[in-house]
């Protein structure tokens, strides 16, 4: 788990869980609503991705909300990669998410 601060505010945080040896799931991606768009998440995902390099995981996958407040964050995930999947883990198919995954 990572968390980004300016002084004593929290920015945002992410997480990063290994479902298996080869395969990990970013978890817990958040960024306070005073700064969004400030390269926050870009930044924590950054650095989840090249945690789970250092790791030896060849897959990183992701569960995301499919409801319009959460296009941001799809698009986000789409630039570093990530593309549309099935669920994966213990994930079923509901209609409130989207499952989101790259190679590394």
């Amino acid at each position: 788990f990572w968390s980004a601060w300016e002084q004593r505010e929290l920015l945002g945080c992410g997480a990063l869980k290994e479902l298996d040896p080869s395969h990990g799931e970013i978890k817990s991606m958040r960024t306070s609503s005073a700064h969004l768009r400030k390269g926050v998440a870009r930044s924590i995902l950054a650095h989840i991705i090249e945690e789970a390099r250092r790791r030896g995981y060849r897959r990183l996958s992701l569960e995301t909300g499919s409801m319009a407040s959460f296009e941001p964050a799809r698009r986000l995930y789409a630039a570093f990669g990530f593309e549309e999947c099935g669920p994966f883990a213990d994930y079923t198919l509901d209609p409130y998410s989207t499952f989101m995954t790259r190679e590394l």
